[in-house]
């Protein structure tokens, strides 16, 4: 575990090019103007207009990026490497993703494409779709290279920067396709930031945590289906493919897994305690939740495996009996817990419901060490005297689980310094989805010394 004393100092660091924060709030309404939305089936706007605006604002600066036409149409990405000044040294790669979750209007009191700036509680936002996942992080990554390139800026070492596709609907054709079809594109990568975390958590006026995520849960979203005799509805029936699927779902969001405390989960547990002088103990889990406050909830998430049934679908006429019913179950589970979950959803599956993967992927952990992580927390502490960068693990999933396969350390780092009292969790993928304009300007002084220094 990497504390501040540890860390780099971050007075060596370097100072952070002023252009670069004077152009990132525009860059972060233009591409929330660009509607990416995906729906996971096809359909959709897709994002080669991101992909061609992001490509138009690289070469406005001289570089030369590529963009790329991720196996499907309007599935676009654009990929730029960006030499440093020891190239002998391995390379460093900033992933972010052009497309976001759909948004329905009418839920909003903004318009969720139209980047609008207004004010929540005293404190500016940008308003839209993707504010932040994460067209705040390609803004602000976007707004640092375009700086260097005005400025003759060099990094240390090789920056490969990729704006990807496909993200929202598992990466199929984004992340893993690009790993799969152009591996040439990441050679000499050993390590890589893109979300989710970076960004910080209050715990007292003199005290922020900066959630560097480390690891991430694996994916399983299951078909459950279940086979029946068709009939009329007015007859008795003993083989109802609906009352066995149900009773198959019903079994299986009852099923309560057991708490297991991964290596990243206890370096959280450490560090804040470290960082507070709360005795927080991994192995009474029920006492150290009830410690934590507001922030149980964040930790809760990664501490069993989940189950939750999400879709239900069969028949087609209230008087027919349909002979087969199908129904979609969202599971998580926590690095090297995977055939436990499996296990446990088969023992209550029962002998009339068989399941498939409708989306699988793996989970991802690393340590939290190493001189990328210390230039991570000193980086903050440049901008934050109050900052402390601890790891945690991230519920859901990121174009990580695809990177990682190449053998890449994948962090979550896309930083904002956050209003206390902002309900962060709560805007991805959420209604009035938001980032405060201080935030975005914070995280792009935060990237310019961290990513020319790494």
């Amino acid at each position: 575990m990497v504390t501040m004393t540890d860390a780099a100092p971050f007075n060596a660091l370097p100072t952070p090019l002023p252009d670069a924060e004077a152009e990132v709030v525009q860059l972060c309404q233009e591409l929330i103007r660009i509607d990416t939305s995906n729906y996971g089936d096809g359909s959709g706007p897709g994002e080669a207009e991101a992909a061609e605006y992001v490509e138009a604002r690289l070469k406005e600066v001289g570089l030369e990026p590529e963009r790329i036409e991720f196996g499907a149409a309007r599935r676009e990405g654009v990929v730029v490497r960006i030499p440093g000044r020891d190239r002998t040294r391995p390379a460093f790669l900033v992933h972010v993703h052009l497309d976001v979750v759909p948004a329905q209007a009418s839920d909003w009191s903004r318009p969720p494409f139209a980047a609008e700036i207004d004010d929540d509680g005293g404190v500016p936002m940008i308003y839209g779709r993707g504010a932040v996942d994460m067209k705040d992080m390609n803004a602000m990554t976007l707004a640092v290279i375009r700086s260097w390139a005005r400025n003759g800026v060099q990094p240390d070492r090789d920056v490969v920067v990729m704006f990807l596709p496909d993200e929202e609907a598992g990466g199929r054709q984004g992340g893993h396709w690009i790993v799969d079809n152009r591996p040439e594109l990441f050679h000499g990568v050993t390590e890589a930031i893109g979300e989710v975390g970076g960004f910080s958590m209050t715990v007292r006026d003199d005290l922020r945590l900066y959630l560097v995520q480390t690891a991430e849960k694996g994916i399983g979203w299951l078909k459950l289906t279940a086979a029946g005799r068709a009939g009329h509805g007015s007859m008795l029936n003993d083989d109802n493919a609906v009352t066995a699927l149900c009773e198959a779902v019903a079994r299986i969001g009852q099923i309560q897994f057991p708490v297991r405390v991964t290596p990243t989960v206890r370096d959280f547990l450490a560090a804040l305690s470290d960082a507070t002088g709360m005795k927080l103990d991994p192995d009474d889990m029920d006492a150290t939740l009830a410690a934590l406050g507001p922030m149980a909830r964040l930790v809760g998430a990664t501490l069993t495996n989940t189950a939750a049934p999400t879709m239900l679908g069969a028949g087609y006429k209230v008087n027919v009996i349909p002979g087969e019913a199908t129904a979609h179950v969202d599971t998580r589970f926590l690095p090297g817990y995977e055939d436990e979950l499996f296990a446990a959803i088969d023992a209550v599956l029962g002998d009339k419901v068989t399941r498939e993967f409708a989306v699988h992927d793996i989970a991802v952990e690393t340590t939290f060490d190493g001189p990328s992580i210390d230039l991570m927390a000193a980086a903050l502490k440049a901008e934050d005297p109050h900052a402390v960068a601890v790891p945690y693990m991230l519920s859901g999933g990121t174009d990580a689980k695809s990177i990682s396969r190449l053998g890449i350390r994948c962090y979550g780092f896309a930083p904002l310094l956050l209003p206390p009292t902002l309900d962060f969790g709560s805007l991805f993928h959420g209604v009035d989805e938001r980032v405060p304009v201080d935030a975005l300007k914070f995280g792009t002084r935060v990237l310019d010394r961290f990513l020319r220094a790494v």
